[in-house]
């Protein structure tokens, strides 16, 4: 995923910048930056990697030794960034949160227009924000450069770009991602989590739309482009990526979870002596569970966070796996003889929850009843880089309705996302078996889209449905 924050301030805006993004760190997996302009000094910047030590330990020294009046920051789950480029328009900085899919034929389009080079990451990959500064580059000014970027890539793409004179924002086309706008005396910031000001003396000033690019400075903030009518936010950062405090589109994400738990808790009919979350996205949901069925809430497993990072981090799958069991620890008292509800956020490959699962029965618990808080995914999302997975067929639904249908590209594919057939519910069952749970109720599409409260127009829902 990754996450950014910016600040145009009247002053000096590094703690500002520092703190902001650090509150980012919950998004990113492997590089984190800032950038900064002071008129005096011009623009200065520093990347590290923070797969071993967090934002703040890293970045401690940069902190003081850096200093301008605006800047911008990431944490970003695979590029390093922000770049500095300096262009025909001048230099500037940016940072980028998103996906590109047609990247090879960006590439092959800069080529033929005279673009000389792409300098390749470790991996051999073209390190995605540079390519959008040389899409960007091809225009006149970089407000129609921008606007060219969201219509050449196949995706989604967020931007931030930091000039001497303003910071522009451009959300991605149909606002898959969030952008939240705060202010404050003689400052104003852009951020993907709207939390991540407000202990920064900010408030809460609008969010900008699909496809909306502004200019943010010491000043206010002045749209240049306006937003569209047409908007498919990311129902995922509900569900998972978002931070309990953050809202998105007016909606805060720990409501949402607690709506999701209650959803779940009206179509059960098991009879548990507890319910349960996985820490942590899993907890909030299993509180609106318990709300709403009576059934006690429970912690039998805790998080130990000190040291272990979010199991997502890691690149390799069983460095995954290893973290996500060294980090839960067991309550022996709160588990043995007992039947529970166990709720996690989702099921992506299935490795992880059934060693939980399985965890738990040989701590004693005589039941596991698991409720994932979203539907089963079907699909590898296109957007926001939620899954690298090589191949679909990571995706433990993908594998059970292989096994069913005999390929991997059935043509009845979209009668699995219906909770209402057959296939569905054969799939899950099959899903359940394989996993060694005592039962498995996924959470329905149509609550999870009632739980949001906006209309499933405005969402995407792709990773579930398969619908763009």
């Amino acid at each position: 995923m990754g996450g950014f924050f910016g600040v145009a301030s009247k002053e000096n805006c590094m703690f500002d910048l520092f703190f902001g993004t650090d509150y980012h760190s919950h998004l990113g997996t492997r590089r984190a930056g800032m950038a900064v302009y002071d008129p005096q000094k011009g623009f200065d910047r520093a990347i590290h990697n923070i797969e071993n030590s967090p934002f703040r330990t890293k970045f401690d020294k940069d902190v003081t030794d850096m200093s301008g009046h605006m800047g911008i920051g990431s944490i970003s789950d695979y590029e390093p960034q922000p770049l500095i480029v300096r262009s025909h328009h001048g230099t500037y900085a940016i940072v980028t949160v998103g996906k590109i899919n047609n990247t090879e034929q960006l590439v092959e389009t800069l080529f033929k227009g005279g673009h000389s080079h792409f300098l390749e990451m470790s991996g051999g990959e073209v390190n995605a924000t540079e390519l959008v500064a040389a899409v960007i580059n091809q225009r006149a000014n970089l407000i129609e450069g921008l606007q060219y970027a969201q219509e050449l890539i196949d995706g989604s793409m967020t931007v931030l770009l930091l000039t001497p004179n303003a910071i522009l924002a451009a959300r991605d086309r149909l606002g898959r991602t969030p952008v939240c706008i705060g202010k404050k005396a003689n400052a104003f910031c852009v951020s993907f989590e709207s939390f991540a000001y407000l202990n920064l003396g900010y408030s809460d000033e609008r969010e900008l739309g699909p496809g909306e690019i502004a200019a943010v400075t010491p000043e206010g903030v002045q749209t240049l482009i306006r937003p569209g009518n047409e908007m498919k936010i990311c129902a995922f950062l509900w569900v998972y990526y978002g931070y309990p405090a953050s809202s998105y589109e007016g909606i805060n994400v720990e409501q949402m979870r607690y709506n999701c738990g209650a959803r779940l808790a009206k179509r059960d009919d098991v009879e548990p002596d507890v319910v349960a979350g996985v820490p942590d996205s899993g907890t909030a949901h299993a509180v609106g569970y318990a709300n709403q069925s009576g059934v006690p809430f429970s912690r039998p497993l805790i998080k130990y966070t000190p040291t272990w990072p979010r199991s997502f981090m890691p690149t390799m799958q069983s460095q995954r796996d290893l973290i996500a069991h060294m980090k839960l620890l067991p309550v022996h008292d709160l588990i043995r003889g007992r039947s529970m509800v166990l709720i996690d956020d989702s099921i992506v490959r299935g490795t992880q929850l059934r060693e939980t699962a399985d965890f738990l029965y040989q701590h004693g618990a005589r039941e596991v009843h698991v409720r994932p808080a979203c539907p089963p995914l079907l699909y590898g999302c296109k957007y926001l880089n939620f899954s690298r997975s090589a191949s679909l067929m990571d995706l433990i639904a993908r594998r059970v309705v292989k096994k069913l249908e005999g390929t991997e590209e059935p043509d009845n594919i979209e009668r699995y996302s219906d909770p209402e057939t057959q296939e569905y519910r054969v799939m899950v069952e099959n899903i359940c078996k394989e996993q060694n749970f005592t039962s498995l109720r996924y959470h329905r599409l149509d609550d999870l889209v009632d739980s949001v409260g906006l209309p499933k127009c405005k969402l995407c829902t792709y990773c579930w449905d398969g619908k763009e």
